[in-house]
């Protein structure tokens, strides 16, 4: 059995790529971890409520890629369950890109970020799109209502894979709600 991202991610090119490169014998250890990595654990489950952005990829009928920012207050990517995330899908530049290329192909990729503590998770996934019309009741789960945005849709991605990795080349940035916490000045009692 291996890591679930390593059999989604491992392809023979990919796997050529790093024996060229010498990083093959150490990449097949993800071949052979007995942990899948599949699944919502409490890892993940620490991580993600804390988190106020996320880039999400799809894929055009066309085989063009396309990475779009998420973001919304902390805790708007919601853990439905062990294998669910979901998000509510606010109004935006309404170009609707990633709602064409899930008519097309449903894979997903997330990499979800905590900038202040450079942290990153990588995240595999299917989703489809829901409103309100057919699932109001898993829509509503996905509204947060002192956030002052219309909901126009929800996204729900069923997770195929995880994986945290390598937080080397990730810049510290802090929100000011951040900043504001780390230079405030404790009063001596």
């Amino acid at each position: 059995m291996s890591r679930a991202f390593s059999t989604i991610t491992f392809t023979p090119a990919v796997r050529a790529a790093q024996e060229r490169y010498g990083s093959r014998q150490r990449n097949s250890l993800f071949e052979e971890d007995p942990q899948q990595r599949n699944e919502i654990t409490e890892q993940e489950r620490a991580f993600i409520p804390d988190i106020d952005t996320f880039f999400m990829s799809s894929v055009g009928a066309n085989g063009w890629p396309y990475v779009q920012h998420r973001g919304g207050p902390k805790g708007f990517l919601k853990i439905l369950d062990d294998h669910t995330l979901g998000f509510a899908d606010y109004a935006g530049n309404r170009q609707y890109i990633s709602a064409g290329n899930l008519m097309h192909d449903d894979r997903v990729m997330l990499i979800v970020m905590d900038f202040a503590r450079r942290r990153r998770l990588k995240i595999w996934g299917r989703a489809r799109i829901i409103h309100a019309g057919d699932e109001p009741e898993l829509l509503a789960r996905l509204h947060m209502p002192a956030y002052r945005a219309r909901v126009e849709r929800g996204y729900i991605i069923t997770v195929q894979a995880l994986d945290f990795n390598c937080p080397q080349h990730i810049t510290a940035r802090f929100t000011e709600d951040e900043f504001a916490a780390m230079n405030t000045i404790k009063e001596p009692k």
